[in-house]
């Protein structure tokens, strides 16, 4: 089967302030800001929802396709899905924009400082899924609204049963066009705080929002996830992790683990399972995508939290 993720690709520029902003900003002073942050240390990750998704479909050995529009800038990263053997057929390089960027400057209290530039992101709408051979399973995320728009609706036509997963696009819609997504989509997976936002929007509870396609997923961070189906609710624990350093790209690995057992036919409570594990090996690492782990070495550790087998 082959999965097509449509969906950003960036780059994420991650800086460490090293004290706390509530020292610098004075709330007297905030209609007049500015304040400069000196940042020792740097890093820049490769990400995007894309991107992080397709990277961890690549550890579960299963050959995905990215359709995602870039800058000019990207060739380092695509360079990097090269030596993963990761398909770049579908990722369309625009000469006068810059790939998605994320510029994130982080105090020791964890407090966020986020400027996020779309660039060629927002032309996501043109790339088509029709051009895409022998799709079995879509992902929707969050792109630019008429890209997101556009490839749910393809999907839909062409019967080819996909996962929407708004996560930050969500705020784009409106409560009519979400429901058209769901209306069109075969799962639907979002964030508690996306859950929320999506009722607020369209005026239904998850309950009855899930009713409208054939699975619903929420995740909770620590607290695990739950999955909606027409019949039943059923409650995913989290895995507990080694470490907790970075949560960046932990939403992505867990849909890579849905997508895994979704395309495999699992039950749902053997899909959690994966999808749980697979966030709680993100999370032990900095980054999207800097945790590298074989698919011998994830079936032995899912074998280990579960007495399941990764292959069956």
């Amino acid at each position: 089967m082959t999965t097509l993720v449509c969906g950003s690709m960036a780059y994420d520029t991650i800086m460490v302030f090293e004290d706390r902003f509530q020292h610098h900003i004075l709330p007297e002073k905030i209609h007049s800001l500015s304040v400069a942050f000196l940042v020792p240390t740097l890093r820049k990750e490769f990400g995007g929802t894309a991107g992080n998704i397709a990277y961890n479909l690549n550890l579960l050995e299963t050959n995905p396709l990215i359709m995602a529009t870039v800058g000019h800038d990207f060739t380092e990263y695509h360079q990097r899905l090269e030596s993963l053997n990761i398909s770049t057929q579908h990722i369309r390089q625009l000469s006068d924009s810059f790939t998605a960027q994320a510029f994130i400057t982080t105090d020791l209290d964890d407090n966020q400082i986020t400027a996020f530039h779309p660039g060629a992101m927002n032309f996501s709408h043109l790339n088509h899924v029709k051009e895409a051979q022998n799709v079995t399973f879509g992902v929707v995320s969050p792109d630019g609204k008429t890209g997101m728009i556009e490839h749910a609706k393809a999907f839909h036509q062409q019967a080819i049963p996909f996962l929407f997963d708004p996560g930050q696009g969500l705020p784009m819609f409106s409560g009519e066009e979400l429901l058209t997504f769901i209306e069109q989509a075969t799962y639907f997976a979002v964030n508690d705080y996306e859950a929320q936002l999506l009722v607020d929007k369209t005026g239904l509870a998850i309950e009855e929002l899930a009713k409208r396609v054939d699975a619903a997923i929420v995740t909770r961070g620590a607290e695990g996830s739950t999955i909606y189906t027409d019949n039943e609710t059923i409650h995913i624990p989290a895995v507990r992790a080694e470490n907790i350093i970075d949560p960046t790209g932990c939403g992505d690995a867990y849909r890579a683990g849905l997508i895994y057992g979704i395309t495999h036919q699992w039950s749902w409570a053997k899909t959690g399972r994966l999808a749980a594990l697979m966030g709680s090996l993100k999370i032990g690492h900095r980054g999207g995508q800097n945790h590298r782990y074989t698919f011998a070495e994830i079936a032995s550790l899912f074998k280990q939290q579960f007495d399941l087998d990764l292959d069956t």
